[in-house]
């Protein structure tokens, strides 16, 4: 392989062309790539205002919030605000048929009334860096296997140098497929309180019908603090901690948004895939996509239909049926902008043009010509194994919620047969202190329902080589209402009582007679056979074609050389950059760039839980006085803008020229949810709330106008 330059820069190639709008960019990069740009498109600062070291930036108001979303700082007392659905969760742990925050929402009406989240944590980033060559030492002239040991033990040393004797967290992510490797410091502030949220008819106004679609009306929005020692440092939950002072915080505009106003995004996007070659998006195009989306078809349908019946299971299945429900529709929605785009045909056509330039330098047979063989033979084996990884992940892992303590009881049972005396005692331990809150948010009957429609969706879906011995025939002999009396109600892992009696009274002796409980055995069979026969593949296939990848990377890097390119997002801090713009969808159809409140009553049903608008906010709309928040006689609500945006953009600050908070993102229009993969720049639009209309709500429908005291407002 000819040696590639090491670029101090982040690239991305979108398959035909090239827009400013594309891109997700790594911020210490912004001035010598993108701020020229971003200026001539309106923006009024500096590359150093959004990130610098030395001196408070916007870096310092982002973080990464939970597991998955943005959020950031609104004031110097550590209020921090991201989505509804960011925070759901919480709410809905808190929540109870007596308290029920989704329903009726939560405003803490003073400091002492703001509820603490166990286990949620903001991450701030302290610095990145470059480690390219640091990582890559000592990997040259040896084999792929000896390569990547160094790297890890290369990356162990560079990371655990920078924690600072555990003060610091710290990550070492690949860039290109392992072309480049930077550094990412974090500090992590442990103790997070709820302060407000709206009612779900507000916060999730709409519900799966509305998601992932425009116009939108959703108050997407909900209100967290974040707690620090007396020194401002990180701390576990204590009454004694105070409200963190960061260095920085966003101010917020009531100046609104106008089209084509420059509006930049700022926050930790998941992952995006935009150099797959053309064999991986039909694979999922074809085959991954439509395969998980028919699977959570019937846990929706299920699930559903069971909370429409009883509030109690609404509430416990509130914050699960949407993260199904998410991805569900964001896969139908990428299937038709992958169809519309040609995705495929589209991949094949550069791939043929990298093929041209390949010859045209003399590197096609020493160096892509095997890369492109690899792919044939890889994709071929990758399909296979896939196909059964995708089941039985929705299934077995990810479907049937009994098999979650099927799961810790295995580790429990696992560590007896090895006489690891401590494990066992952490073990158990740990799956005593997680029952309360499985069953919390558990119905039996629901589980049983799933279980006796999910167990043959796996056998009818996967090749017989891909089950465990006699699988199938146990399965189709029973009829589902049988299959629940043979197999899940002779458990013990359904009865609560007796189960936690087990496990924290039991003997071990006692405990390994789990090993014959009819759902502990098969969750055991399922997980075996996926851990020696389909995991280890696809893993194996995947090292492969990462290797492949990264040379595959390096070539079009090469080809690409001097143009200003973003990697793929791997949750890490990007910008993106781009204008308020609406769109056209279809032949005869025009979307505006914003919505309004007058847009929220029109679709008020009563009889459907998620259009049910809330009588106060059905008030303040009759009495016509919106006050300081009134544009046009109306309350704006959302905005659309051509910001490259994917998952983990959740809570982003949207900010304008000035970087004055104007809106938090929370979602993408329907017609644009194959940006992942390939963007469109007609179609791709990122939507968030109006930030005007989350002080609305705040100030005119919660009455808990007291924490505009400590905003920063720009009239």
């Amino acid at each position: 392989m000819k040696k590639i330059v090491l670029f101090t820069l982040v690239t991305l190639l979108s398959v035909g062309y090239l827009f400013a709008k594309e891109g997700m960019w790594i911020p210490i990069l912004l001035e010598k790539y993108n701020l020229a740009e971003m200026q001539e498109m309106g923006f009024k600062l500096n590359a150093q205002d959004i990130y610098d070291v030395n001196n408070a930036c916007m870096k310092d108001a982002v973080v990464i919030f939970g597991g998955g979303c943005t959020g950031e700082l609104i004031s110097g007392d550590g209020l921090l605000i991201t989505n509804h659905h960011c925070g759901y969760r919480n709410i809905q742990s808190h929540s109870s048929v007596e308290n029920d925050y989704l329903t009726d929402g939560f405003w803490a009406m003073n400091r002492s009334e703001e509820l603490s989240n166990p286990g949620l944590t903001v991450r701030f980033l302290e610095y990145m860096e470059d480690v390219t060559e640091k990582v890559l030492e000592g990997t040259e002239s040896i084999s792929e296997e000896e390569k990547q040991n160094q790297i890890k033990k290369n990356s162990s040393a560079i990371q655990k140098e920078a924690a600072i004797d555990g003060k610091f967290s710290t990550q070492i992510k690949p860039l290109f497929y392992g072309n480049q490797y930077f550094l990412y410091v974090y500090k992590i502030y442990k103790d997070v309180r709820l302060v407000g949220a709206p009612p779900s008819a507000i916060g999730k106004f709409g519900g799966d019908t509305d998601n992932w679609m425009w116009p939108r009306h959703t108050g997407d929005f909900s209100l967290f603090r974040v707690y620090a020692d007396k020194n401002n440092e990180p701390a576990e939950y204590s009454e004694d901690n105070v409200p963190f002072k960061p260095k920085k915080f966003f101010p917020i505009s009531m100046k609104g948004v106008q089209e084509n106003d420059f509006t930049m995004v700022f926050g930790y996007p998941g992952s995006t895939m935009q150099y797959w070659p053309s064999k991986e998006v039909d694979i999922t195009m074809n085959q991954r996509d439509p395969n998980r989306i028919k699977i959570r078809d019937t846990k929706l349908e299920i699930i559903g239909a069971d909370m429409e019946a009883d509030p109690k299971v609404r509430i416990q299945y509130a914050a699960k049926y949407a993260g199904i429900s998410n991805a569900w529709k964001k896969w139908q929605g990428e299937i038709k902008g992958l169809k519309r785009l040609d995705a495929v045909n589209s991949k094949l056509a550069f791939e043929k043009e990298f093929k041209k330039w390949a010859l045209e330098n003399g590197e096609w047979e020493s160096d892509y010509q095997e890369v492109f063989s690899n792919f044939e033979t890889l994709y071929a084996q990758y399909k296979k194994y896939i196909h059964a990884s995708d089941y039985y992940s929705e299934i077995v892992f990810r479907g049937v919620e009994i098999f979650r303590l099927a799961g810790q009881a295995n580790s429990i049972v696992n560590n007896i047969e090895n006489k690891q005396t401590d494990k066992v005692k952490l073990s158990r331990k740990t799956m005593l202190g997680s029952l309360p809150r499985f069953f919390k948010d558990f119905n039996q009957t629901t589980d049983e329902k799933l279980f006796a429609e999910l167990m043959p969706m796996l056998v009818e879906g996967v090749d017989d080589t891909f089950l465990p011995l006699d699988f199938a025939e146990s399965i189709n002999k029973f009829q589902s209402d049988k299959l629940i009396k043979k197999v899940y109600q002779k458990s013990i892992l359904a009865d609560k009582e007796k189960l936690t009696d087990l496990i924290e009274n039991g003997s071990e002796k006692q405990l390994l007679k789990l090993r014959k409980d009819p759902l502990f055995l098969m969750y055991n069979k399922l997980r075996m056979k996926s851990e020696m026969d389909i995991s280890p593949k696809v893993r194996s296939i995947n090292d492969e074609i990462t290797a492949n990848m990264k040379k595959y990377m390096a070539g079009i890097m090469d080809m690409k050389n001097g143009e200003p390119l973003p990697a793929d997002a791997n949750m890490t801090l990007r910008v993106a950059y781009g204008k308020v713009e609406g769109y056209l969808p279809k032949d005869g159809v025009a979307y505006k760039h914003y919505t309004t409140l007058s847009g929220i009553m029109e679709k008020d049903n009563p009889e459907i839980y998620d259009y049910d608008v809330p009588d106060r906010l059905k008030e303040i709309f009759n009495s016509g006085d919106f006050g300081k928040y009134e544009v046009n006689g109306d309350v704006p609500v959302c905005f659309t803008a051509s910001n490259h945006t994917t998952g983990g953009n959740s809570g982003s600050p949207v900010v304008n020229a000035n970087g004055e908070l104007i809106g938090v993102n929370f979602d993408r229009g329907w017609e644009g949810t194959m940006s992942d993969i390939m963007f469109d720049p007609d179609q791709c639009r990122n939507i968030a709330i109006d930030i005007r209309y989350a002080l609305f709500l705040i100030d005119r429908f919660a009455g808990a106008g007291y924490l505009l005291d400590e905003m920063e407002i720009v009239e």
